[in-house]
């Protein structure tokens, strides 16, 4: 299914309960926004999920669902709530309390990409701000919770997996203080949106492939998994952040030589993953 907000791809054979989502791999650069941003192409596109979409696109073969944003993030953050604006990039934005997410320029509508760089020369009208969130948030979020709520309908429990990039520099920032490097970090609010089984699973999944694995440090998570994950409801929500160096040229903006390899590793890994969730759930049935 394709949408001017998204692109769905359905589960290929028996559904299962998993629902992946892709909300910041989104690339459709209109003319009109490049206009207004005083950044150029590929700089503007540092805080663009690259590639993510494709890294999971596997997950199908495997009987999941797969929602993918068309609008980048630097455009409308599908991972913030459609009421963090931001009155230093809206003209007209009502004061916040405080957040730090909107004090950083990383509202529904940012105001930087990485590094702090500013998008835009001036600030924006409440009202464009305002189409953007009805015309490409609403409906990623109205398709997303629709798609969790039919997996825990039909199967009794769904699992959301938000599916990130993080820069290689901040997680060499992050390792800074004597912490290993992780490769991978999931994130479920500290347990707050997952119950342990699921990311025990994940976890040991990833490390089976030779990964290096942290939980919720430096990303516990942000509006997707927060909202959507409610465990003692039946929807386990987690995060994953996939150091980019492993599948990308980050200067470039484009695949490396590992990037089919990698590519692989994920389908194995939510293989795994799905199938030794059906196999308990097979269990517990009889």
């Amino acid at each position: 299914m394709t949408h001017p907000a998204f692109d769905l791809f359905s589960p290929q054979g028996a559904p299962t309960g998993y629902v992946f989502a892709s909300p910041h791999s989104g690339c459709d650069y209109f003319p009109a926004f490049l206009a207004q941003s005083q950044l150029d192409a590929r700089v503007i596109r540092s805080s663009e999920d690259a590639f993510v979409d494709r890294l999971f696109s596997g997950v199908t073969a495997l009987g999941a669902s797969l929602i993918v944003a068309r609008a980048p993030r630097a455009y409308v953050d599908l991972n913030r709530a459609a009421d963090e604006l931001d009155p230093a990039v809206i003209e007209g934005a009502p004061r916040p309390a405080a957040n730090p997410r909107i004090s950083a320029g990383l509202g529904v509508i940012p105001r930087v990409v990485s590094n702090g760089r500013a998008i835009y020369r001036g600030k924006i009208p409440l009202a464009e701000a305002q189409a953007r969130i009805d015309g490409f948030w609403r409906p990623y979020h109205q398709k997303l919770a629709a798609l969790v709520q039919e997996a825990r309908q039909r199967q009794g429990r769904a699992a959301l997996i938000d599916c990130h990039s993080m820069p290689h520099e901040a997680i060499e920032a992050f390792a800074t203080s004597g912490r290993p490097r992780p490769e991978i970090v999931l994130g479920d609010r500290y347990g707050a949106s997952c119950a342990p089984a699921l990311m025990e699973r994940l976890e040991e999944a990833f490390r089976s492939e030779g990964l290096s694995v942290a939980r919720n440090a430096p990303f516990a998570g942000a509006y997707v998994v927060q909202t959507y994950g409610r465990p003692l409801q039946g929807v386990d929500a987690v995060q994953v952040e996939i150091d980019r160096a492993l599948y990308m040229d980050e200067i470039a903006i484009r695949p490396n030589a590992r990037f089919g390899e990698v590519q692989q590793m994920l389908t194995r890994v939510m293989a795994r993953v799905i199938g030794e969730r059906s196999e308990n759930a097979s269990l517990a049935a009889e």
